[in-house]
């Protein structure tokens, strides 16, 4: 299923065809009503559930090459495709079949001293790419919420789920033809090279927006490199900050929830951080659960003196930790002085993605609310809740940690820009 390698000039033409298909099929798509969308989505939901055997096998595929070449076990959890992800992968797009329909919401509208009535409206984008790694579930959000909010979509997925891929995509092409829509609304970007990449990075005219979902390196490239507009979904590393005025029940629960859920995914905790007030309450409880779940601490000489109590597996703290995005059971460790102590830090290593605070004190939360620039801060919750699924968007394209025009969890409305329709009646300008 993995397509054949192709020329360069004949690529870069493949890719710019494919291009100008979506653009054609987002002409179609800016004008359907809601309830043709919830029909084609609801027809793609069903096919997966029906053609789920053949989207695993070609998932196992997938897998098993990951594994004969020594795949992290984080990024095969991020690839692997079990037939209760797929199911849930399928009731994600019901879901976002449910949601309201953000195209033609009027987001502000007035009427002039002139009699000139002026409404913002909301319109879709109108072709998005996305670059991602190793998550064929993105594949189907993707579709999912570009087609809800009128976009086509340019599917750029990795060559380790290029099977998962295909099969996908084939899916929901089917399911679209079916639903009288065009399948052109959902496509694979051709050629398995990074100049593939490169050549929908500079589609400028054809492509609206490109989505970079993964690991820093290719956000990075992209964001760098590419003349189509961006969107920077960003690396995750969060911080938990336990602070003197904690539940510690509370706080055991969040800090394990944080790490050691799933530790594949950006919003899993990277950094914990004790107030030193509450550590010699705190720390002996979250230690030990910490253990339990087989997580490595890489703490500080302050929080080296609990661990060794602990018996759970420590490594001295380096300026890489604090900076790391461990996709596993690992987390940087400090005991800090103050809150003001927390907030520098968080600051200074912040992606800008997840912070989170565990107290009981409503001045130390709004201090820490206001204090720190993240797309998403967590008061006594754990850091796995910022997600669009959790968020009630249904699925989500991506978070954004920059600050045009989204951040956070991207849903439909952050797939969509705005037109002023200004109505008059024979009006002119003097």
């Amino acid at each position: 299923m993995t397509m054949a390698p192709v020329a360069a000039q004949d690529e870069r033409t493949l890719v710019r065809q494919t291009a100008q298909r979506a653009r054609d099929a987002a002409v179609t798509l800016r004008s359907l009503t809601r309830n043709q969308k919830d029909a084609a989505l609801q027809a793609m939901a069903d096919a997966l559930d029906i053609e789920a055997d053949t989207v695993v096998e070609a998932n196992a595929q997938d897998v098993l090459r990951a594994r004969e070449s020594g795949t992290s076990e984080a990024i095969i959890d991020r690839l692997t495709l079990t037939p209760g992800r797929l199911a849930a992968i399928a009731e994600a797009l019901r879901d976002v079949a449910g949601l309201p329909d953000p195209v033609g919401e009027v987001v502000r509208g007035y009427t002039l001293p002139n009699g000139l009535q002026v409404r913002q409206v909301r319109v879709p984008l109108g072709v998005v790419g996305m670059i991602y790694e190793a998550r064929p579930n993105v594949t189907v959000d993707a579709a999912g919420l570009c087609l809800k909010s009128g976009n086509a979509a340019l599917l750029r997925g990795s060559s380790s789920a290029a099977a998962s891929n295909a099969a996908l995509v084939d899916v929901m092409r089917s399911a679209l033809e079916r639903a009288g829509l065009p399948a052109d609304a959902v496509q694979r970007v051709p050629g398995d090279t990074h100049e593939s990449v490169d050549h929908l990075m500079k589609a400028r005219g054809l492509v609206d927006v490109l989505i970079p979902r993964g690991g820093a390196g290719l956000i990075r490239n992209v964001v760098e490199n590419s003349v189509v507009p961006v969107i920077e979904t960003g690396v995750g590393n969060c911080h938990v900050y336990v602070d003197k005025d904690a539940d510690v029940d509370k706080a055991v629960a969040i800090l394990l929830n944080s790490k050691a859920q799933r530790v594949s995914v950006c919003n899993a905790a990277e950094t914990v951080l004790v107030h030193r007030d509450i550590a010699d309450a705190f720390l002996p409880r979250a230690l030990e659960a910490l253990r339990e779940a087989g997580v490595t601490i890489h703490g500080d000489d302050r929080f080296a003196l609990h661990a060794t109590g602990a018996r759970i597996p420590f490594e001295a703290v380096t300026d890489d930790d604090w900076a790391a995005e461990y996709y596993s059971l690992d987390i940087a460790a400090g005991i800090v002085d103050s809150l003001d102590d927390a907030l520098e830090h968080i600051l200074h290593w912040s992606t800008g993605h997840t912070e989170a605070i565990v107290s009981d004190s409503q001045a130390a939360i709004q201090r820490f609310i206001a204090g720190v620039d993240a797309a998403a801060v967590m008061v006594n919750a754990s850091t796995r809740f910022t997600d669009g699924g959790e968020f009630g968007f249904g699925a989500e394209i991506g978070i954004s940690t920059q600050k045009l025009h989204a951040r956070g969890p991207m849903g439909l409305t952050e797939l969509t820009t705005t037109t002023y329709v200004v109505t008059g009646d024979g009006h002119i300008r003097t």
